[in-house]
């Protein structure tokens, strides 16, 4: 088995990846994804010209996106947690619930802090609001979803909690989740 990584330690996406790999104890090669390091950064885009992280390389097959490469790996690389549910009711939750974190919490905590990075003249308050305002909207629904359960889906880790981690873990620093939640 020869998986490779490519990877930014801070992206939320890249997380979720790192989370199902460590949690099946499987190995891997990580391509961090540096301005230091501008010959893994141009393998990269020669081999994802869209750019975006994370991307695993297995064998001789690219795939992208954070969690068709987890259930990539639990398809073929599948350790001991299984991430996605075998009863498909159960793996439609968990879908489900891996589509809420990145829909509405990954994708608005990247609007405000891309828009942080930006030069304050193209700087977009308006959609900041926006995306601060549904984080606060997600952080109420996930408060009432979360009541009475210990993991986002069902009785045991999923990819709902690859995905939850690190989207609550960045979000909380954009836009704080209110101590009523």
């Amino acid at each position: 088995m020869s998986l490779t990584l490519f990877a930014h330690p801070f992206s939320s996406y890249c997380q979720k990846v790192l989370i199902s790999l460590y949690e099946n104890g499987t190995p891997f090669t990580m391509r961090l994804l540096d301005h230091q390091d501008p010959e893994t950064l141009a393998e990269f885009h020669a081999l994802w010209p869209l750019g975006r992280f994370p991307l695993l390389v297995d064998g001789g097959q690219l795939v992208a996106e954070s969690s068709i490469i987890i259930e990539h790996l639990q398809l073929h690389h599948p350790g001991p947690a299984r991430l996605i549910p075998a009863d498909p009711r159960a793996a439609l939750e968990t879908r489900f619930l891996d589509r809420f974190f990145d829909n509405y919490v990954h994708t608005p905590l990247q609007k405000v802090v891309l828009d942080a990075i930006r030069e304050p003249s193209q700087r977009d308050a308006k959609g900041v609001g926006d995306a601060r305002a549904g984080l606060e909207t997600a952080y109420a629904w996930l408060d009432r979803h979360m009541a009475g359960r210990d993991w986002a889906a069902g009785e045991q880790f999923s990819l709902a909690d690859c995905s939850a981690a690190p989207a609550l873990f960045y979000a909380d620093w954009t836009q704080p989740i209110g101590a009523a939640f």
